[in-house]
């Protein structure tokens, strides 16, 4: 069976960094056009994977079997939209869309036609929350009553682009840049929200979209997440800090696989996604901890799981409908910074 041609738009540092490499490096795939108007990344793609550089998305519609759309945020829902339309199955890079309308709307459009569509939700393949599902599981901290989850970097120079000085058209700021991982992995960690509070602050001169923000939510089980995406922290936090009757799970540093990948690794290198062990969290309780080793990050499941899906009529990786869920709780955060207040999601 012939592999499957993946037509990639954009080579930024979603494409460049994550979705080529991983493309390449699964079994089924091949990397045969990416759009960008880049003269030099135009080389690039086609020095490194062999890939012929197009400028416009709708000539992969007739020349590929699976579109991966990597742009800027405001073009996902456009992009995906059309891609669909030409009858072929969509990754989409998070997030998907700016509201959860569109969102839903979209996985409704791939429904009818009977299409996958599915979110690089890559975090959920992240080592340490590989971990935390497994000791979770295990049952090793008991009832989880408090989860909190950290994506931070001390940035206090901006780095410029639409990211930064975007507006809500843009779908810009780290609300649903690093808060849309922060937000799935809560939800798929604990449930389903009922309230969300959060504060959303632009910190930095010449910066137009948040870059200090705060999540509470509140789960239908009980537990509550806090969760952090900021630039301007001179002092990180641990990754996670997970609170339960049994015990604690405490880790520092973020995965290793963005490193790896940005470094020029692939999940083919020896060692890829293996955390060194002065690095691995510890569980338990105060005064009585123990080392525990990080799973291997496995960012190339996803991408499997895209084979198989389309190959074998598996489910997608990730199911669009949960992110849809996601983006109801974003939506709501939003709205609660700019309200000061909590938001109760069944009033919305």
């Amino acid at each position: 069976m012939s592999d499957l041609r993946v037509g990639l738009v954009g080579y930024g540092v979603a494409g460049a960094f994550f979705h080529a490499p991983l493309i390449s490096a699964t079994p089924g795939l091949r990397l045969s056009a990416v759009v960008t108007g880049d003269p030099e990344r135009a080389a690039e793609v086609s020095g490194k994977y062999g890939a012929r550089a197009v400028r416009d998305a709708a000539e992969l519609w007739d020349s590929t079997d699976l579109v991966v759309i990597a742009s800027p945020n405001r073009t996902h829902v456009p992009l995906a939209e059309a891609a669909l339309k030409a009858g072929l199955p969509v990754v989409v890079d998070k997030p998907l869309a700016a509201t959860a309308a569109q969102a839903r709307g979209l996985v409704e459009l791939a429904r009818d036609l009977g299409l996958m569509l599915t979110v690089f939700q890559n975090r959920r393949w992240d080592g340490d929350f590989l971990t935390l599902g497994r000791l979770v599981a295990e049952g090793e901290l008991g009832e989880i009553t408090r989860f909190e989850s950290r994506f931070e970097r001390w940035r206090p120079v901006p780095k410029g682009g639409w990211r930064e000085t975007g507006g809500t058209e843009e779908v810009a700021g780290l609300l649903y840049d690093l808060g849309s991982h922060l937000v799935d992995q809560a939800l798929r960690l604990l449930g389903p929200a009922v309230d969300v509070y959060a504060e959303s602050d632009v910190r930095r001169s010449g910066v137009n979209a948040d870059d200090d923000t705060f999540i509470a939510i509140s789960h239908a089980g009980g537990a509550r997440s806090h969760l952090w995406a900021g630039a301007v922290t001179p002092r990180l936090g641990p990754r996670f800090r997970v609170l339960g009757s049994r015990a604690g799970y405490l880790k520092y540093g973020l995965d290793v696989q963005e490193e790896q990948l940005r470094a020029g690794l692939t999940p083919e290198s020896p060692g890829f996604g293996e955390e060194p062990s002065e690095r691995w969290g510890t569980v338990g309780t105060e005064g009585d901890v123990r080392a525990v080793p990080t799973e291997p990050g496995a960012y190339a499941g996803f991408y499997r799981a895209v084979v198989a899906c389309l190959r074998e009529g598996t489910p997608p990786p990730v199911d669009p409908e949960g992110v849809v869920e996601a983006l109801t709780v974003l939506e709501a955060a939003r709205r609660s910074a700019a309200e000061r207040r909590v938001v109760v999601l069944e009033d919305r």
